[in-house]
């Protein structure tokens, strides 16, 4: 006879699906080991279990996402539902591991497809539900899988590689596969349901050079490292070509004859909302193209708005001609990935460029020089910060397209900007990082109060030997009366500390922010070294951060 267990979410048949457990606990074997072949091993071993149809949800869980991307349940009602009393309140915990991996993902779909009134309601019970059917480890597995904080080192080239070992081919096959497709986990369902059918090695390995780049269907956007100077940079690369670094919202515009797709760099649909970047695909000279670019809002002047209002006005569902998003967008295109009907990703750059420039008009195409001599590069470099822009992407003229790599062909240089904050309060880390305090909350000193003033948080930047030393520090000066032990806080408990330790925040900006009350906050803050030579009272000023936002010279 089957077993069954009955919970408030459903009935779950242990002999024909993935227990969530186990994938709970694969996380947890991924999570603790330090070597990349243990966690490769771990993985592929569960994947070798996981009926096809179950498998995408498995390698999307382990790699820290959704199958959905995105559901609508944000971080506050997560805050709500750790609370043991608004899980148990609701339904109870489970009383034995039943929930499956599958029920779970349909669960998550459920959650993303309640729209209108009332559905901010409607998610929050049924995501209680889904904690109530869950046990404790299984609980904070899902919190952090939905609020994108399962760092547990199980990348995507962990992930691909565990695919490969599960389905007996090489890791390159697989790889290849699934920056044509944009998908590792339709990639992962494909070969292993191959493995399933009984298909040998020579088999499976044709599956996945079926695949092929889709137009219509996005795929990962090849990424770019930084080098601290164009010197350091032209050192690496040489000679090189140089792109303006446009501070927009990067896109993929696929066009097949009139019909067009716009894709975010998180492979989001927003075809409907940028009729301007539609019309742009249309103006090129082909049947069907792929082309890599950045969409960004101008000025009349050619100069750029700040990096909101070009992210609002992507975000925006209303026509450009609409009051309520005046600000149309254009674009400056870098790349092509396909032309008419031809795959172009293994080709050099610098060919892809030509093949780009011969189909784009001029206006569109991104400013570019391609040189060795420092010199040239600098000014080059000074006239796109004189425009406006970051600064400047250094790239291999040779180099193929590699979907979802941060290597070394492509390496961005800007001007590096920094600020002395002080640390107000701290959150214990998850993952790789349990036991330490990891997410800073920075504060910018308040001259006229002598108070300090928050303007976000930020866990990067911090190497384990930092980790350790700040979790060392920052203990020491949490307030003991208010301030539970290490062992006793919750997975997303912040230790507030006596404001006295100054860090180096290197950021890329400063934009206006509703939710902190100086009303700016730092893009992309990341910790360079802590500053044990200056007092709290020498930190910046909230002043001199809101002086760095751009908004504000255009009140």
């Amino acid at each position: 006879m089957t077993p069954t267990v009955t919970t408030a979410v459903g009935t779950f048949r242990h002999n024909r699906d993935v227990l969530l457990r186990e994938l709970v606990a694969t996380s947890a074997e991924v999570a603790s080991s330090t070597a990349r072949k243990a966690k490769i091993a771990a993985i592929g071993g569960l994947l070798s279990k996981v009926p096809p149809d179950e498998v995408p949800a498995a390698v999307a869980f382990l790699s820290g996402e959704l199958t959905q991307r995105q559901i609508g349940v944000g971080y506050a009602a997560l805050t709500d539902l750790t609370v043991p009393s608004a899980v148990t309140g609701v339904i109870g915990p489970a009383r034995e591991p039943a929930l499956t991996l599958t029920r779970a993902d349909e669960i998550f779909e459920e959650i993303g497809a309640m729209l209108g009134p009332g559905s901010q309601a409607a998610r929050r019970a049924k995501l209680a539900e889904l904690l109530g059917a869950a046990t404790a480890s299984e609980q904070q597995f899902l919190v952090r899988l939905i609020a994108g904080d399962l760092r547990q080192g199980a990348l995507e080239g962990v992930m691909a590689d565990a695919v490969a070992l599960a389905a007996g081919v090489p890791a390159a096959k697989v790889r290849r596969a699934s920056q044509l497709r944009g998908s590792l986990p339709q990639v992962a369902r494909a070969a292993l349901r191959a493995v399933a059918d009984g298909a040998d090695t020579a088999e499976v390995i044709a599956v996945l050079e079926a695949f092929t780049l889709e137009v219509g269907q996005p795929i990962r956007p090849m990424l770019a490292g930084s080098a601290p100077s164009m010197e350091a940079a032209l050192a690496k690369i040489s000679p090189a070509a140089l792109d303006w670094k446009i501070d927009g919202i990067r896109v993929q515009i696929h066009r097949q004859g009139k019909r067009v797709w716009v894709f975010t760099r998180t492979l989001d649909d927003i075809t409907s909302r940028v009729p301007e970047l539609v019309s742009i695909a249309l103006s090129l000279d082909a049947e069907s193209a792929v082309v890599d670019g950045e969409a960004i809002a101008l000025r009349d002047d050619r100069r750029p708005y700040p990096f909101q209002v070009t992210s609002a006005r992507a975000a925006s569902q209303s026509p450009p001609g609409d009051s309520r998003a005046p600000v149309p967008i254009t674009a400056f295109l870098f790349d092509l990935l396909h032309l008419n009907g031809r795959d172009l990703i293994d080709e050099p750059a610098g060919q892809r460029f030509a093949r780009l420039a011969a189909i784009t008009p001029a206006e569109l195409l991104i400013p570019r020089l391609v040189t060795a001599d420092l010199e040239q590069a600098s000014a080059f470099f000074a006239d796109a910060i004189d425009c406006g822009h970051e600064g400047v992407v250094v790239k291999s003229a040779d180099a193929p397209y590699q979907t979802g790599r941060r290597g070394g062909d492509w390496i961005k240089v800007k001007p590096r900007t920094t600020l002395d904050l002080v640390i107000l309060a701290v959150e214990w880390g998850h993952g790789r990082r349990t036991g330490l305090l990891s997410n800073l909350h920075l504060g910018a000193r308040d001259p006229e109060t002598g108070q300090f003033v928050m303007l976000g948080k930020t866990f990067k930047g911090l190497t384990d030997e930092m980790l350790r030393w700040q979790t060392e520090h920052l203990l020491a000066l949490a307030d003991p009366q208010v301030e539970r032990p290490a062992e006793q806080a919750r997975p997303y408990g912040v230790v507030r500390v006596r404001p006295e330790l100054v860090a180096e925040i290197a950021f890329d900006g400063v934009q206006a922010s509703t939710r902190y009350p100086g009303g700016v906050t730092l893009r992309f803050a990341r910790v360079l070294r802590y500053r044990t030579d200056k007092r709290a009272e020498q930190a910046d000023t909230i002043g001199a951060v809101q002086a760095l936002w751009p908004g504000r010279r255009d009140e």
